[in-house]
């Protein structure tokens, strides 16, 4: 009699909904609510799905106990070992932009050669829920470490108004979606400026939208394309010498995740081979930096290799043509949103 019970009740459920593209929608079965406020900025959740342990803000995933590390280790590392390949000695110091949940600050900590990091988001309490509800984010061992500086604060006034410089600058940001808190985080202004924050040879890197292999329909719609990674492409490339898009597959945002690194070259007049020369590093060059530079080496990462790393830089060829035929460059004035 129970089992029939309990087939019946497993034929209801609550479900959390996401709307990743223009008519695609991705749906998995909500087991837990852990939490749900909202905060000055936004609504902040957190759900158990079939991703795991779930942090999600305004409606959107920000990253999932299931692939959390695919994501967080593709922001950091390449930019890390990017800096330490092309000044010959690990980064000293990471200016984080956003990075709540605390898992980046996480992942740079890994790296010896680090001796500070400040972390700038601008809300706090997306912090404090992620300390108490997903520790294994980073949680009090990322807050406690004496390496490590929180302020409470918006990222872009922080960086207008900075005096200092740092090795390396992380934008761990919500999308560039209408009406949310990071969308100057993507500007041309914003870029100029920046490079003003970076140490000489220092290297940026931010989050960059969807960019899947085989870009979907709504990214060749002209005016209404609502994909981010060309934009933010072309917006670096305004300012920097050296772009390198790259892409992540994270499953719990529905397709492949986009990337970009951007940095001066050691030999100003070399910026090409500087970005081919990282595009086709050898696994055993990236194996190799992976251990000199990571305490722990490769047994500390679950998903960056040397074999990997080729994967992310080397770009499908039809994304590459749609990064081509991309104009599209993000100001101030005429910002462009993601879906």
């Amino acid at each position: 009699m129970s089992e029939g019970i309990d087939e019946q009740r497993a034929k209801a459920g609550f479900t959390f909904r996401e709307d990743v593209a223009p008519g695609l929608v991705l749906e998995a079965r909500l087991n837990k609510i852990y939490h749900d406020t909202h905060s000055d900025f936004q609504s902040i959740c957190v759900i158990n799905t079939y991703f795991g342990k779930t942090l999600v803000t305004d409606g959107k995933t920000q990253s999932t106990q299931f692939d959390e590390f695919a994501y967080h280790e593709s922001l950091v590392h390449p930019a890390l070992l990017n800096f330490a390949h092309h000044n010959q000695r690990g980064a000293k110091t990471v200016l984080i932009g956003g990075g709540g949940e605390l898992a980046t600050a996480r992942e740079i900590l890994r790296h010896t050669s680090i001796e500070k990091v400040v972390m700038v988001d601008l809300d706090e309490k997306v912090v404090d829920v992620s300390v108490e509800y997903l520790p294994e984010w980073g949680g009090m061992g990322v807050k406690n470490d004496p390496r490590f500086e929180l302020i409470i604060g918006d990222a872009y006034e922080y960086i207008l108004n900075c005096k200092n410089t740092f090795d390396c600058i992380i934008m761990d940001i919500s999308d560039p979606i209408e009406c949310g808190p990071g969308i100057m985080l993507y500007t041309k202004e914003l870029y100029e400026h920046l490079v003003h924050v970076l140490s000489s040879n220092g290297v940026f890197v931010t989050q960059a939208g969807a960019a899947d292999a085989v870009p979907p329909p709504h990214a060749n719609a002209g005016s209404r394309d609502t994909t981010c990674f060309g934009p933010i492409h072309n917006t670096l490339n305004e300012v920097f010498p050296c772009v390198l898009p790259y892409t992540q597959n994270i499953p719990s945002f529905g397709g492949d995740w986009g990337f970009m690194m951007a940095f001066n070259p050691i030999n100003k007049e070399n910026s090409v081979g500087a970005v081919d020369e990282w595009k086709a590093m050898s696994p055993i060059s990236i194996d190799n930096l992976i251990e000199q530079c990571i305490n722990g080496g490769s047994t500390a990462l679950k998903m960056y290799d040397g074999t990997t790393h080729l994967r992310m830089f080397n770009l499908t060829k039809a994304l590459r043509k749609q990064l081509a035929k991309d104009e599209r460059i993000m100001t101030k004035d005429n910002p462009i949103y993601m879906y």
